[in-house]
């Protein structure tokens, strides 16, 4: 709470923020550790099925982002949220003692579609001012905050057994809907909104003009998530890591990320965004490059921290450039729709980077992967930023 009130946000935004946390917690806890162990060694199941499993989940949390998000202008953020978590707690039953892969895919499928009114709603509170970039970064550290915790926290369960961890994750994502009884009982737009077909026709143009945010919203999520099928076995083939120390590379760049971002984007406010998003591009594109030629666990953690630091100065920014482009009557439509655009790299970057992996290798992989994230910064650096934040003006 303090955390988020020292970086300007209003009240409102306290209670969606304690909500995000608690179920980014239980969603990086089922996805990182509970699926994964569970399905194959409790179920008996095959790795793919996890696989599938993992790509049902964010499948309909991306497609069912613009239809919740126009519930959205329609309907108040308590119910839209309420309802949407009891769905998405309905989807973590399914899973758990599944018979058949089929009931395991389609629970996680269902598990996802609830995590998308609260994002929305999360984005849609932050308020216009100066400090754009500071309450963005305030609200990102709870979500690493918490989707990080949540598989450090159920692996100490694990050993314990299946059942216990299940319902540890089942208590706390009960917490998070129950805390969502405290958001407002009204819509998340400022006006009265025209209907879905006229709002995506409106949110269509406004997409087409606004041309050089799309590289962005894809690429930047393509690029990370093709890491994401090769980082394990890459660390241990080719950097020569343990497990262990692998989890010592990952927390250091996490917790490095989780405290810079509220001060990136507090600093990106007062000293220009746009060096903290060419920066930010750049910095991991040339840290990935580097990545390649890592042998030891004192050279990965280095750049498991560069990595942090480049991820704390891009996100907070980006997502306050994304806010100028969002009309205050179709705030959940709006939020909606640019989420599920960023959304279609994360569904193709996983399989894009293990193609490339079983093609060519997994160094082949971080290599485009960089490649990728360094064409951002350059494209960021040569055209004019002025015209990336030239939104509508939002009502007093």
């Amino acid at each position: 709470m303090e955390i988020l009130k020292r970086a300007g946000m209003t009240e409102g935004l306290l209670p969606v923020s304690m909500v995000l946390f608690f179920v980014e917690l239980v969603r990086g806890a089922y996805l990182g550790s509970f699926l994964p162990t569970y399905v194959t060694n409790g179920l008996g199941l095959s790795v793919t099925t996890v696989g599938a499993a993992v790509t049902a989940h964010f499948v309909m949390d991306t497609f069912t982002k613009s239809f919740l998000g126009h519930l959205l202008d329609r309907f108040s953020s308590r119910k839209v949220v309420f309802g949407g978590l009891l769905i998405s707690m309905f989807g973590l039953f399914m899973t758990y003692g599944a018979p058949f892969a089929w009931l395991v895919i389609a629970g996680a499928g269902v598990f996802g579609i609830g995590i998308s009114p609260v994002w929305i709603v999360a984005l849609s509170t932050v308020k216009a001012s100066a400090a754009r970039a500071t309450q963005m970064g305030a609200l990102y550290t709870l979500w690493l905050a918490g989707l990080g915790a949540g598989p450090i926290l159920l692996n100490f369960f694990l050993d314990k057994g299946y059942h216990l961890s299940f319902w540890l994750m089942v208590a706390f994502w009960v917490l998070g809907w129950l805390l969502s009884l405290r958001l407002a009982d009204q819509t998340i737009s400022e006006v009265e909104t025209p209907s879905f077909a006229a709002q995506f026709r409106a949110l269509w143009l406004r997409l087409r003009t606004m041309r050089p945010l799309l590289p962005g919203m894809m690429l930047q999520t393509t690029a990370a998530s093709m890491l994401v099928p090769i980082l394990p076995s890459y660390a241990a083939h080719h950097v020569g890591l343990s497990y262990s120390q692998y989890s010592y590379v990952l927390l250091a760049g996490g917790f490095c990320a989780v405290i810079a971002m509220v001060p990136m984007g507090r600093l990106s406010d007062r000293r220009g965004r746009k060096w903290f998003l060419v920066g930010g591009f750049a910095g991991f594109a040339l840290t990935l490059y580097a990545l390649t030629m890592v042998r030891s666990l004192r050279a990965a953690i280095l750049v498991a921290i560069v990595l942090g630091l480049s991820y704390a100065a891009v996100l907070p920014v980006w997502n306050a450039v994304l806010s100028y482009q969002v009309p205050d009557d179709q705030q959940g439509l709006g939020w909606g729709v640019f989420s599920s655009v960023e959304g279609i790299g994360v569904m193709i970057g996983p399989i894009l980077g293990g193609r490339i992996a079983d093609l060519y290798s997994e160094t082949g992989t971080v290599v485009v992967s960089a490649t990728l994230l360094g064409i951002l910064a350059v494209f960021y650096l040569l055209f004019p930023f002025s015209h990336l934040i030239r939104g509508r003006r939002r009502r007093s």
